[in-house]
């Protein structure tokens, strides 16, 4: 079951004001070797269950869709599919490849950058 209590990083938060558009797809460390995959920014007419539904029958994973006070609707996914995920939002046409913005998240280093 993905972790309901997920805390993003706010250096990541403040690194994604003001580029409205952009789907962030972040990989972080929970706990150990643990990884927890989050998608956030898809537009609000997208149906995120049937987004999950088929991100999880692709990839062979876990994952949920939860409400964050400040980033609105998220999927999480067990596991690390930052790539994965991304190729499959461009694939179906969700997004375009120049949307996604990939980033990873551990207690020791921050990194944010463009899938580009």
């Amino acid at each position: 079951m993905a972790d309901q209590n997920v805390q993003i990083s706010s250096d990541l938060i403040a690194a994604d004001n003001g580029t409205k558009g952009y789907v962030t797809i972040r990989v972080e460390y929970r706990n150990g070797r643990r990884r927890l995959t989050t998608v956030e920014g898809l537009k609000k007419e997208f149906s995120y269950e049937k987004i999950l539904k088929d991100i999880k029958k692709q990839f062979y994973c876990n994952g949920t869709v939860v409400q964050d006070r400040n980033l609105g609707k998220v999927i999480q996914l067990q596991g690390d599919h930052g790539q994965n995920v991304s190729d499959f939002l461009v694939k179906a046409g969700i997004v375009k490849q120049d949307q996604i913005k990939l980033g990873f998240s551990s207690e020791n280093k921050e990194f944010l950058s463009s899938s580009a």
